[in-house]
């Protein structure tokens, strides 16, 4: 006997438009517990009804590609009982693809933090939560539970019911390219609250990129219908977000000869950003209502796809704004040659490796100008420390050793399309042997003729030399 395709559930289903479509969300509960009042709000709110009371799920497709659809009986189709006011007619669907199941509870049967759950309907899994339908904040809560249902469910889970048709040649619509037959420079920003978002987008608008921020998916199509050199900034604060529309729109933009198109993402360590919260007195934009760092790992399932599909991760954990400037500069500058761009910094060991780093190199087994009294309270860039270290015997090899990988290895980033590398010299302290010998690396890579860009991380922290030696 073959399983049936449709069921009859003693439910209200609404909508909410998203990409690919609207995406159905079944609330369910005895008579009495909330749901026509919690439709009736996400209604006011831009939702659409697609049933009331009783909902009928189909299941349609085979294999991979079966999904789930409602839609109401005929009889109550596009009504709504709005009690003491009567039954009346609201914007509806007729039906929508099921994405959530929502049972509705009393407040203190909700989880605070709960496991991710789903339900099987027809022999399909859907995404299930349980909610107060009575808190002002259910209607919010649910647009950001589906939104991480989105990000990830297969994508034949969520069809592209009612979704926006794409012009001829797969460009997104309204999009054209350019007619002098240079692809015009798109980077759509997106990454963690708090890891540099804003100052991302202000630089990328310094190096003569016209900056979008907070955008809603809807509007992006008709933004990059024409124009220069534009940055988008995308993230859980822009309406109706996932990771999943954002990736399709990706793809789509991706597809048109007359764009270049990057994902920048931002990202940080979690104790950073809980730090950058709690100092600027801000809400982490998922935690209005617990801890910030449950607001943060939330965020991070949420944006996973994105990171994953990246063209460039940049961790800002230990980036100042000017060092922020100076990578986002040696990867997006518009004006400059196109030759790859390298930056060598100097960092000490006990600080951590530069998160940043494409190549790191220990030098700590140089001799250590810390133990001589009268080199102690300088640093790597003074001549007399500079030739300390390099009347270590066993220095000039080492360094003839590390140019003459270098130099052929530098060549081969770039056929690679790398435009910006960043070399990292670490000793103990951050103070005497990495400086001088970042110092003397930049000089020999310099004279090659490449633009070179030279940093010290932590030759002003105390302590530079290290009581101690790693």
């Amino acid at each position: 006997m073959s399983a049936p395709e449709t069921l009859i559930a003693s439910a209200t289903c609404v909508a909410i438009d998203g990409g690919g479509g609207p995406h159905g969300i079944l609330l369910r509960g005895p008579s009495g517990s909330g749901k026509s009042d919690l439709a009736l709000r996400m209604i006011d709110q831009g939702a659409r009804l697609v049933a009331d009371d009783q909902c009928v799920v189909s299941r349609r497709g085979t294999g991979a590609a079966a999904r789930l659809v409602a839609r109401a009986p005929a009889a109550i189709a596009g009504a709504i009982e709005v009690r003491g006011v009567g039954l009346r007619d609201v914007p509806s669907l007729t039906e929508a693809p099921l994405a959530l199941i929502v049972d509705l509870v009393a407040a203190e049967a909700v989880e605070r933090l709960p496991n991710a759950a789903t339900e099987e309907i027809l022999g399909i899994a859907v995404p299930r939560l349980a909610l107060d339908p009575f808190a002002a904040s259910a209607p919010a809560k649910l647009r950001m539970a589906l939104h991480g249902t989105e990000a990830t469910l297969p994508r034949g889970q969520l069809p592209a019911v009612g979704s926006e048709p794409a012009s001829a040649g797969g460009m997104p619509s309204g999009a054209i390219p350019s007619d002098s037959g240079e692809r015009r420079q798109v980077v759509v920003v997106t990454g963690l609250s708090g890891a540099g978002h804003s100052s991302a987008l202000k630089i990328l608008e310094d190096l003569g990129y016209e900056s979008v921020d907070n955008l809603p998916l809807s509007l992006l199509d008709a933004l990059l219908g024409e124009g220069g050199p534009i940055a988008v900034g995308v993230d859980t604060r822009t309406r109706n977000f996932a990771a999943r529309p954002l990736l399709d729109r990706l793809d789509r933009m991706q597809a048109d000869p007359g764009q270049a198109v990057v994902l920048l993402f931002l990202d940080c360590a979690d104790e950073v950003l809980e730090r950058r919260f709690t100092e600027t007195r801000r809400r982490h934009p998922l935690a209005q209502d617990r801890r910030v760092a449950d607001g943060i790992a939330a965020e991070r399932r949420l944006i996973a796809p994105l990171q994953a599909r990246a063209d460039l991760v940049v961790d800002t954990s230990g980036l100042s704004v000017a060092d922020l400037r100076r990578v986002l500069g040696g990867h997006f500058t518009l004006t400059g040659t196109p030759a790859m761009s390298v930056f060598v910094t100097s960092f000490s060991y006990r600080h951590g490796l530069p998160r940043e780093a494409d190549l790191v190199v220990d030098v700590r087994f140089l001799a250590n100008p810390h133990y001589q009294a009268a080199l102690r309270d300088l640093d790597g860039r003074d001549s007399r420390v500079d030739a300390f270290v390099a009347a270590d015997p066993a220095f000039a090899p080492f360094f003839s050793r590390l140019t003459d990988m270098l130099e052929p290895l530098l060549p081969r980033y770039e056929q690679e399309g790398k435009s910006y590398l960043t070399i990292a010299i670490g000793c103990t302290g951050g103070r005497h042997r990495s400086v001088a010998v970042a110092e003397r690396l930049a000089a020999r890579l310099a004279q090659g003729g490449r633009e070179v860009q030279k940093g010290h991380r932590d030759v002003t922290r105390g302590d530079g030399g290290g009581a101690q030696r790693a």
